[in-house]
């Protein structure tokens, strides 16, 4: 079955664009002008895919608040960024709502086709790892990935899901070191720092100690990355 490509572009030549160039790899493509179409066409089905512009019409940051409403949706859909804003807050912003990639215009189109081939593999990947180990528990800790929810102790965190899976990746494997690089690949995006990766375990120290403020389970290694300090 061919997968659904959703795009969210108010230019209505580049639309057609993205959609010619998506629709010549085999893919289905609904196409949306603005945030209010788009959504309707959501909640009536949800694509495989989302490719969202930041302004849509006279909305400045209706991508964004696409982006969240999607995520609402489904926690695991794909979505990507496509837009002419590049500061690096508009960047971090993106991610920060667990978008997949970021892309700035103008973009070229196979790359663009590329790009999303990518993300369809490694969606594969993940949905691969949750049927071949769905539930974790670690002393306190309890991963469900069918819910893409954890729980410490007794307590549900409220994540995001590029938050959920870095704490996956540490506590699947207590006391081993994950490297910067090793954390960069787990966040699934294509623009992540250092600072970015600290900025994430920041907040999800922060949501721990929330629940349990004795919690110290994520040391940090300085210079190298981080690891799940087991019992």
């Amino acid at each position: 079955m061919s997968r659904t490509i959703a795009i969210v572009e108010d230019d209505a030549d580049q639309r057609e664009n993205y959609s010619d160039a998506l629709e010549s790899q085999g893919y289905v493509v609904q196409a949306y002008a603005n945030k209010k179409r788009a959504l309707e066409g959501f909640h009536q089905s949800l694509p495989d895919l989302a490719i969202l512009d930041i302004m849509l019409e006279d909305e400045i940051d209706g991508g964004f608040d696409l982006c969240r409403e999607l995520r609402h949706l489904s926690p695991k859909l794909p979505i990507i960024f496509l837009t002419a804003r590049d500061s690096d807050i508009d960047r971090v912003s993106g991610l920060r709502l667990d978008a997949w990639d970021y892309i700035t215009k103008p973009v070229n189109l196979q790359f663009l086709a590329v790009r999303v081939s990518s993300l369809f593999r490694i969606a594969s990947s993940v949905k691969s790892e949750s049927d071949y180990s769905s539930a974790l528990v670690l002393g306190d800790l309890e991963i469900d990935q069918n819910s893409m929810s954890i729980s410490w102790r007794g307590h549900l965190l409220h994540l995001t899901l590029t938050e959920f899976w870095l704490i996956e990746a540490l506590a699947r494997n207590p006391g081993h070191v994950k490297t910067y690089e090793a954390l960069m690949q787990t966040t699934r995006q294509s623009y992540v720092e250092k600072n970015t990766i600290n900025g994430y375990v920041r907040r999800i120290r922060k949501k721990f100690k929330e629940v349990d403020s004795s919690f110290s389970m994520i040391q940090t290694v300085f210079g190298v990355g981080y690891r799940w300090q087991p019992d």
